[in-house]
Order: structure tokens, then sequence, then C-alpha cells
């Protein structure tokens, strides 16, 4: 069982890293099992296709990311302090990309819905579940800011899809320039996004 579990472990990680160097469409089943170190049998014992593989990688990031996000966005601290904190870790998460493979890497989901959402329909509900559940967690917060008077939003799930787009949309063009200086206006607009103020720092005691 332990063998086992690593070899579809070894084609997990292999085909994200692949997805995200190269796209999903370009890529073959024999070159992922090749990436993985595992035989092309190994690939079918696990995944009926390839469709099926993208599927389980999806799923798989989607799992940490989400536990990464209620960390944040259900920890302590005051809301906009989470929301902050949830930019920051995205922004640091790119950063950390580019120093590794020498370009930034992007949004898994966002990459997969440009390429795929005309294309695989299977693929296109499992992302826009994940972008709605994203959504989710951020309205939770942008809800208890405007509870506490923080910021002055109509609606909080127009708020938080806003939110939600700006993050992407941020990520999307620090790939396409590849550069992560892109993700410094991040937080500011986001800010005006919910009609808020950066707090301002009580001045120091002398």
């Amino acid at each position: 069982m332990g063998r086992t579990s690593d070899a579809r472990d070894r084609i997990l990680a292999a085909a994200q890293s692949l997805i995200e160097s190269r796209g999903y469409s370009a890529l073959g089943v024999a070159e992922i099992c090749k990436a993985a170190g595992v035989p092309k049998g190994s690939f079918y014992y696990f995944f009926e296709s390839k469709e099926a593989l993208a599927l389980a990688v999806i799923d798989e990031h989607w799992s940490r990311q989400r536990r990464d996000w209620s960390a944040v966005l259900d920890g302590d601290g005051e809301p906009l302090d989470r929301l902050r904190r949830l930019f920051e870790i995205t922004e640091a998460a790119q950063r950390a990309g580019q120093q590794t493979c020498g370009t930034v890497s992007g949004c898994l989901f966002g990459n997969l819905t440009l390429e795929l959402s005309n294309q695989a329909e299977t693929i296109r509900v499992r992302l826009q579940d994940i972008f709605d559940a994203q959504v989710d967690m951020v309205e939770a917060v942008v809800a208890q800011a405007g509870e506490r008077g923080e910021v002055d939003v109509p609606d909080t799930r127009d708020a938080a899809r806003s939110l939600v787009a700006q993050l992407e949309g941020q990520v999307l063009f620090a790939k396409l320039f590849n550069n992560t200086g892109r993700l410094d206006a991040l937080w500011a607009n986001c800010l005006a996004l919910l009609g808020a103020r950066p707090r301002q720092e009580a001045p120091a005691r002398s």
C-alpha cells in the first residue's frame, strides 16, 4: 500500500509541476510518468484518463489551499487584518515560486480556467465550485468587517467576488509580465473595493 500511495503521489506532484510550467493540453501521459519516475501502466491504475488526473490535481491543490485560507480567514485578528494576511501569503507563494523556477507560475485554478473552461465541462464545473467556495470564505470576513463599520459595501457577496477577482487578476498580470511587483497594489486596491482605508497607526509617545 505504501508503494502504491507513493506512486500516485509522485504522479500528482509531477502533473501539477508540469501543468504549472507548460499547461495541460500540451502534456502527454508518457511525459507525466517519466517526470514522476513511474511506468505508464501505473498511471492507468490510478487514473482512467488525463482529465481524471487533472481533476485529482485540482482537488489536491484545493485541499491544501483551503486549509491555508481557513487558517488565515478563520483565525484570530480583526477582519481586515485577516484579509490582508490572505493576500500576503498569496504574494509570498508567487515570489517563492519565481525564485525556485525563474518564472511566476500564477494560480493553478486561474490558469486552467483560461485554458480549459470552454473545452472540458467537468473541469469547468469543478473550478467554478472552487471559486464559489473561495468567495464564500472571503464573504464571511467581509461581513464581519461590515458589522464593525470598517467597510462600506452594498452587497457582501458582490464585494467578495470582486476581491477574489482582484486577487486572480493581479496574479494573472504577475504571470504575464513575469513580475511579482504587479502584486504590490493588491491590498490598496482591495481596500478601495471595500470602501475602507488603512488604519492609521497611533503616534509613538515620546
